[in-house]
Formats: C-alpha cells, sequence, structure tokens
C-alpha cells in the first residue's frame, strides 16, 4: 500500500498512519488557522464497525447521480493516498494534493503543533472541498469518534453502521464502551441514522446527547448471486448480501437529507445504487481469473462474508494475512464456516502484520506463508477455481500493487 512521494506528500507518509491520540485540539488549531473550511458546506459524519466505506460509497454515489457535487473521504486506501479524498467521484489530483498539505503543514508550523498522519489528510480533504464548492461533504470516522479528526466539525446528520470489537486497545473491549466512543459523532437536535442491525433502544440508553433517531429497516428479498446481489428487479453495484443493509442505511440518510431540503429524486438515487463502484469489498479483481477480495479484518466482517458464501453455495481458495493486532482466531473461526478447498498465508512486508507463527495458530494449521510475490504469482495462474484473498484492506492495497494493478 502506497503512500510516499515526493515534497508533502513524503512528509505526510513520514508521519506514520497507524493508532490513535486522544484530543481534538490539534486538529481544531488547524482548522481555525485555516479559516473553518468545513463551515462552508454541510458535512455528514459515517462511523460504524463495518461498512462505513460501502454505506459512504452508496450514499456518495447516489448523490452524485442525483446532480449534486458530493466530497467524499475514507480511509485506509489501497494503493494511492489521493484515494482517501474524493470529489465528485474522482480522487484527487497528486498536484492538488500537494497543495493542499503544504497548507496544512504551513498552519502546523503556524501553531506550533505536530499533528497526526490523519489529521493531515482530514485538513487536506476539508481544504479541497471548500475549493471545489462541494454542495455535501460525506466524512468516514476513522477510528472511534471522540477523538476522530472528523469530529471536530459540525455534521448536519450522522451515521453509525454497525458496532462491534475491533481497535478494543484503544475503544474499549465492551460493545457497549466502542458504541460510547462511536456515539459521540451524534449531535443534539439533529438526525443519527442506524444501521438495521443497530437496536434504537440500546443506542439510545448509550447516546450522550438528545439525537434524533433515524432507525434504517432492513431491505427486503435479494436474488443471491457470488457476484451480484439484485433486488426487486434492481441491479445492486456492490454484491454481497450483506450490503443490503448498508444500501438500507445509505437510503435512509439520504431521506434525511431530503427532508432538509436537498432535492433528490428517488428514480436518481436508484441510478446511484446501479453505479456504485467500491473496489476491496467482494471486488472481481480486473484481469485476474476468478479472483475476488475483501478486506474483512474482524469476526463481525468475516462473518457476513461466510454467510454470502455459503448463500451462494462458493467454497473459495482462500488466501488469508492480517495484522497481528486483530483478533486472528475470531476470523478465523468464522471464516472456516465457508469450508474453504484450501488456505493459503500471506504475509507482506511492514512488521504490523501478523508472523506466520499466529496464522497458524489461529487456524490450527501448518504455519507456511508466502510473501507478496509469491502470492501474486499464484493469483495470475489460471484455471484455479474461485479464489478470495481476505483478512486485511492493507493485504489488498500490497498485493495490488505488487500485481501491478490499480483499483480506480
Amino acid at each position: 500500500m502506497s503512500g510516499g512521494g515526493t515534497g508533502n506528500l513524503a512528509r505526510l507518509h513520514g508521519r506514520g498512519n497507524f493508532g490513535i491520540k486522544c484530543g481534538l485540539e490539534n486538529i481544531r488549531t488547524l482548522l481555525m488557522g485555516l479559516g473553518r473550511p468545513d463551515d462552508g458546506y454541510p458535512v455528514v459524519l459515517i462511523a460504524g464497525t463495518n461498512g462505513k466505506g460501502s454505506t459512504g460509497a452508496f450514499l456518495a454515489h447516489m448523490l452524485q447521480a442525483a446532480g449534486l457535487v458530493v466530497g467524499w473521504t475514507t480511509s485506509p486506501h489501497l494503493t494511492d493516498v489521493r484515494e482517501r479524498i474524493w470529489i465528485d467521484g474522482q480522487p484527487i489530483g497528486e498536484g492538488a494534493l500537494e497543495l493542499l498539505l503544504g497548507e496544512a503543514f504551513e498552519a502546523e508550523a503556524r501553531a506550533g503543533i505536530q499533528a497526526t498522519y490523519f489529521e493531515l489528510m482530514i485538513t487536506a480533504a476539508l481544504l479541497a472541498f471548500r475549493m471545489t464548492g462541494v454542495e455535501v461533504a460525506l466524512l468516514e470516522v476513522g477510528m472511534g469518534g471522540r477523538w476522530d479528526a472528523t469530529n471536530a466539525t459540525d455534521p448536519l446528520l450522522t451515521v453509525l453502521t454497525t458496532v462491534g470489537l475491533d481497535h478494543q486497545q484503544y475503544l474499549g473491549d465492551t460493545r457497549e464502551a466502542i458504541a460510547r466512543e462511536k456515539l459521540c459523532t451524534a449531535r443534539a437536535g439533529r438526525p443519527l441514522v442506524l444501521g438495521p442491525a443497530l437496536d434504537p433502544a440500546w443506542v439510545r440508553s448509550l447516546l450522550p446527547c438528545e439525537a434524533v433517531l433515524r432507525p434504517a429497516s432492513r431491505l427486503g428479498p435479494a436474488e443471491v448471486r457470488w457476484d451480484h446481489s439484485g433486488l426487486g428487479g434492481r441491479r445492486v453495484g456492490l454484491p454481497g448480501l450483506h450490503q443490503l443493509d448498508n444500501l438500507a442505511t445509505a437510503f435512509e440518510a439520504a431521506h434525511c437529507l431530503r427532508e432538509l431540503g436537498f432535492p433528490l429524486p428517488l428514480d436518481r438515487l436508484w441510478e446511484g445504487v446501479v453505479a456504485t463502484h467500491w473496489p476491496g469489498r467482494l471486488w472481481q479483481v480486473p484481469g485476474l481469473e476468478a479472483v475476488w477480495m475483501d478486506g474483512a479484518h474482524n469476526p463481525e466482517g468475516a462473518r457476513a462474508l461466510a454467510e454470502h458464501a455459503l448463500a451462494c453455495r462458493v467454497r473459495p481458495h482462500l488466501f488469508f494475512g492480517a495484522m497481528g493486532d486483530k483478533d486472528l482466531a475470531g476470523v478465523a473461526s468464522e471464516l472456516k464456516r465457508m469450508e474453504p478447498l484450501s488456505v493459503t498465508f500471506v504475509r507482506g512486508d511492514a512488521e504490523r502484520y501478523a508472523t506466520a507463527e499466529r496464522l497458524g495458530a489461529a487456524w490450527g494449521l501448518p504455519a507456511q506463508v508466502l510473501d507478496l510475490r509469491e502470492a501474486a504469482a499464484l493469483l495470475r495462474q489460471p484455471g484455479q477455481g474461485p479464489r478470495l484473498v481476505t483478512g486485511s484492506l492493507y493485504l489488498l492495497g500490497d498485493l495490488l500493487g505488487t500485481l501491478g494493478i490499480r483499483p480506480f
């Protein structure tokens, strides 16, 4: 997964892009020093353990199809840091990102602070949205919510997709503790859209403010296929039964925006649903025969992936690699349910990757691990049946880079 480059991009990469820092002082200082760029457009925050990226992808494509100029931030990226900032359906240009990062670094120097990678990227995104005159900005919350840089904005509405056990070392060991962190993105008197899996009464018991709950309802039966889900005769751009919950969440957010005065004809929204494209989410890799990639990295994500495979009666050859701080045994337990034809372990170069011993222990299999080049060579071979790469978005990005495939 790339992120270097020259000039300001190289400076950004040198900050590192993992972890969390308590407090919003830095991001608020940067935004104040730059004239609060986020005051120039309405903001939607999208928080949750799983489904943030897919919900954001649906909503961004829907709003764009309805004629709005949409800004969207997401993380992490797969192969290029520019994927984190989207404007009207296109990733930001490298020259524009260099320029805006320069503004962020200058504001940092004036204030005498040192911001994180994520704070700098969010600052650059908010500047980009002001520069291009977006009509709505969708901000994906990076981790938790209370101390996330996106929470320094004043959202018109907030979305909470799911709450599961992930990043416990930062957010807490229970769903309630994690939910409290994420619910700090809600605002009093404003809509809080809840994914269909969330119990509104449970959420209300944990809310730190009197937000207006807007639960999304589950959508009806879908045509079940490995590479596509159809709903009521309509195509859904992202395959997988679990994507129907993300679609329902995006629709509820769109309904809230309609009530707030945004012109969003329903037929145009469906055009966006069909057009939605988001690599790394049960995504067939272009140019490779029967190779799919999915970034499931925690037990809940792995469960959704396994349930879809079971519903479609697909038994893939599994290529698995993950970060060492994840619940490897929990993820493996869920993925085993799809009864993969084989399991191949893959490890990238970064220190955060789980070791061969940990991977083997989690799966109860011999700890034989391929490097990225060896795994890429296997994936290039045709005639091997369905192959599924999963366990981490970072693994997907590293393998795509090794394969020389750009997802966008």
